[in-house]
C-alpha cells in the first residue's frame, strides 16, 4: 500500500554570515492515510523547519531544500512549481502554526479569514461559504457560530484562536495536518481541549497528522509513532509505545528521564541533559549527541551513528545499546 506522505533524504540548508546551517540534514520518514505521527525534540533540533519543508514554506533567502524527495501521494512537492503549490497548500495539506496570537490576521474578521481558503479550492460562493465556516466553527466547540463570524481576533481568546486556526486548517478536508506546536501558550486545561478536538477530528475525517511539540505527554497519548529529532537528523524511531517504554538512544532516554512523574516512588531533582544542542554550522564529525552524552565511548568523537533497525519497526542511530539499565552501564562522567 502506498504511503500518503515519504520524505526522502531531506536537506534542508540556512546560508548566513556565519555558515551554511545544516537545519535539516538527510532526514527520511514516511506516513500513512489516518495515522498521527510526533515529532519531538528540543528547539532547534529540526522539527518545525521539516514541517515547513514539506509545505516548501522556507524563507529563500536564507533558506533552501538542497537535497531530497517530498512526495505526497506520489507527487514530488520539491519539483512543483509555485502555482500548483497553491492547490495543495491549505487544500490537501494544511497547517496549524505555532502562535494562535499572532496567526490571524487582526484586520480581517473571522469569517473573512475561515472563507477565503473555503472560496477559493472549494469554490463555494459567499452564502455557501458562510455556512460552512459556521459548521466548522461548531466542530471545533465554539459557540453562537454564526455571530462569531462577524468578530475580530482580539474578541477571541487564545484558546478560541487556536479553535479557530484548526478549524481553517480542516476547511477543505484535508489529507495530511502538520500541527506546529499547536498548544503554545495555551494554560493546561485548554490544551487537552485543543488536543482531543484534533484527535476527534482526525478520526472522524480521516485526516493524517503531524504533531510538532517539546510535550512527551501530548506524543504518549495521541502519536501512534514518534521520530525523535536532534541537531537536524532522526536519532530515534518507533512507536509511541515502543519508544516510551525501551528508548534506544541515550537523546531519548534523557528526555524521557526530565519528565516529572506522579508515580515516583521517592522525592529527587529533576533529570536534566548537561550542555546545549551544538550549532549546526560546522559538520560535525561523530555524533551530534556525543558531548552530552553519559553512554558515550571513544568512536562517537569520530564515527556518525547511521540509523539502524534495533528491533521490530525500532530504529535508532547509537554506537552502543544505551536502553539501559543504569546500573548496569557506568556513564562516562562518571568514569572521568
Amino acid at each position: 500500500m502506498a504511503k500518503l506522505l515519504e520524505i526522502k533524504n531531506l536537506r534542508t540548508y540556512f546560508y548566513t554570515e556565519e555558515g551554511v546551517v545544516r537545519a535539516v540534514d538527510g532526514v527520511s520518514w514516511d506516513l500513512d492515510e489516518g495515522e498521527t505521527l510526533g515529532l519531538v525534540g528540543e528547539s532547534g533540533s529540526g522539527k518545525s523547519v521539516s514541517a515547513m519543508s514539506i509545505l516548501r514554506l522556507i524563507p529563500r533567502p536564507p533558506g533552501r531544500i538542497v537535497e531530497g524527495e517530498i512526495l505526497f501521494e506520489g507527487q514530488n512537492l520539491v519539483e512543483m512549481s509555485d502555482d500548483e503549490l497553491r492547490h495543495v497548500r491549505g487544500n490537501r495539506i494544511a497547517m496549524v502554526f505555532q502562535e494562535p496570537m499572532t496567526s490571524l490576521n487582526p484586520v480581517l474578521t473571522i469569517g473573512e479569514q475561515l472563507t477565503e481558503a473555503i472560496k477559493l479550492h472549494l469554490h463555494l460562493d459567499q452564502p455557501e461559504a458562510d455556512k460552512r465556516a459556521t459548521e466548522l466553527l461548531e466542530m471545533v466547540g465554539i459557540p453562537e457560530a454564526p455571530q462569531r463570524l462577524k468578530d475580530y481576533p482580539h474578541q477571541f481568546s487564545g484558546g478560541m484562536r487556536q479553535r479557530v486556526m484548526i478549524a481553517m486548517a480542516l476547511s477543505c478536508n484535508p489529507k495530511l495536518l502538520l500541527a506546529d506546536e499547536p498548544t503554545t501558550a495555551l494554560d493546561v486545561t485548554i490544551q487537552a481541549q485543543i488536543l482531543e478536538i484534533m484527535a476527534r477530528l482526525s478520526k472522524e475525517l480521516g485526516t493524517a497528522v503531524v504533531v510538532i511539540t517539546h510535550n512527551l505527554g501530548v506524543v504518549a497519548r495521541y502519536a501512534d509513532r514518534v521520530n525523535v529529532m536532534y541537531a537536524g537528523k532522526i536519532v530515534e524511531s518507533g512507536s509511541a509505545s515502543d519508544v516510551f517504554k525501551k528508548p534506544r538512544h541515550p537523546y531519548t532516554h534523557g528526555l524521557m528521564e526530565s519528565v516529572p512523574r506522579l508515580d515516583a516512588t521517592e522525592h529527587k531533582r529533576l533529570f536534566a541533559i548537561e550542555g546545549q544542542p551544538p550549532l549546526l554550522v560546522e559538520p560535525i564529525p561523530g555524533c551530534s549527541f556525543e558531548p552530552r552524552c553519559a553512554w558515550r565511548i571513544d568512536r562517537c568523537k569520530t564515527e556518525a551513528p547511521p540509523l539502524e533497525l534495533k528491533e521490530e519497526k525500532h530504529w535508532a542511530a547509537c554506537l552502543r545499546n544505551p536502553m539501559v539499565d543504569a546500573q548496569t552501564v557506568v556513564p562516562a562522567a562518571a568514569q572521568a
